[in-house]
């Protein structure tokens, strides 16, 4: 597989690359190893040479910075963060059962991962710009050429100034304490943790103080959330709703979509994980499509800003089980019954409950049924 990755991810595209691992990958893993770490790109992969890389911060700011990786590492602490990351489009393909999407990947629901992040606060480096009180947004810039805008430009971003000098958004060089592999924007990007992985912009080149947001396309017209009547290829910028902090979302990792189990009790285990500064409070999971709940274990957690874990145990019968979880966060917002109520001509912010279906193991169960006691074979 490209890029360092495993060989068995589901991959939606070559060129632009993107790929995202199955679910056994993430399935109980506090922190994702960069092999199964998600890929989501809307040009080629850049080629920077490091020695040459060049960080431009400019705009609404007293003097205008231009720091090569070295100067970054040596200018400004080095703080770590573990921080989960998950694409607007994570969870998509359930979708597809209301209604086609025309135009995006059929994400699964392993568009996301945890990552131990290192690098400078992004706090600290627009301070020693010396930021203006008047600017509200501050936007970046990556080296990555998209084809998606006419005319071509690069993939960018903003976000609002609280979120930019919050002490959790960094400019990180390092992941997993490894430097930051090139698939996933080396030599620095931005880690917003608690938005969506869209405003994580890779391959940064430049970040500039203004005073409203960016009008890239990426930020003015692509990732907006749009009415369900609503025609994606006539918008003009600026309509519908900027996506940013992550919807309260869930779903399961364990066991696999259309696994074959035995019957008796079943080991359910996945991810919770609520965007910005709330947190997951309770998950539950029920087997009888919603009508009864139990609540599962909360597990590990590395940060405030990483996902939940969670597992509990469902009986399962001999006939094919459908095991659902919905999650909570401390706003008191639980993930909504239906994607048929969120259904939108993007396909994003899937946080509808998280469902797989089992089968029972039958041929297991004839082997129990042939080796029980009393039973004569007549072979």
């Amino acid at each position: 597989m490209r890029w360092g990755k495993r060989t068995d991810l589901v991959v939606h595209g070559e060129d632009p690359f993107n790929a995202e691992p199955p679910r056994a990958a993430l399935a109980d893993e506090t922190v994702t190893s960069l092999d199964a770490f998600y890929v989501r790109n809307h040009g080629p992969i850049p080629e920077i040479d490091r020695s040459l890389w060049r960080l431009r911060v400019d705009g609404l700011v007293d003097g205008e910075l231009e720091l090569s990786l070295e100067q970054l590492k040596a200018r400004f602490a080095e703080h770590e963060l573990a921080a989960t990351l998950q694409c607007a489009g994570n969870r998509r393909i359930g979708f597809l059962s209301v209604r086609d999407v025309p135009g995006e990947a059929p994400w699964g629901p392993c568009a996301t991962g945890t990552a131990v992040w290192s690098g400078a606060r992004l706090a600290d480096v627009l301070a020693a710009a010396g930021m203006h009180d008047d600017a509200e947004h501050v936007a970046f810039l990556g080296a990555d050429v998209s084809e998606e805008p006419d005319p071509a430009q690069p993939f960018g971003a903003s976000i609002p100034r609280p979120k930019a000098i919050a002490a959790e958004t960094l400019l990180a060089w390092s992941m997993n304490g490894e430097a930051l592999p090139v698939v996933h924007g080396a030599p620095v990007r931005l880690v917003v943790p608690g938005y969506i992985g869209a405003r994580s912009v890779k391959w940064v080149e430049r970040i500039t103080a203004q005073s409203e947001p960016s009008d890239n396309f990426f930020q003015a017209e692509s990732y907006r959330l749009l009415a369900a009547e609503a025609d994606p290829d006539a918008i003009a910028p600026g309509e519908g709703v900027a996506l940013g902090a992550v919807a309260v979302n869930a779903d399961i990792l364990s066991p696999d979509e259309g696994a074959t189990v035995a019957t008796g009790p079943l080991r359910v285990s996945g991810y919770a994980f609520a965007g910005d500064d709330r947190g997951v409070v309770r998950v539950d999971v029920s087997t009888d499509g919603g009508r009864s709940w139990r609540q599962a274990d909360l597990l590990d957690q590395r940060s405030p800003w990483s996902w939940r874990l969670w597992a509990t145990e469902v009986d399962v019968a001999a006939e094919t089980t459908d095991v659902v979880a919905r999650a909570w966060d401390s706003a008191a917002a639980a993930q909504p019954e239906s994607a048929a109520h969120l259904w939108n001509p993007k396909g994003y912010v899937n946080n509808a409950w998280a469902r797989v279906s089992v089968s029972p193991d039958r041929s297991a169960a004839r082997a129990d049924r042939t080796t029980s006691p009393g039973r004569r074979d007549t072979a």
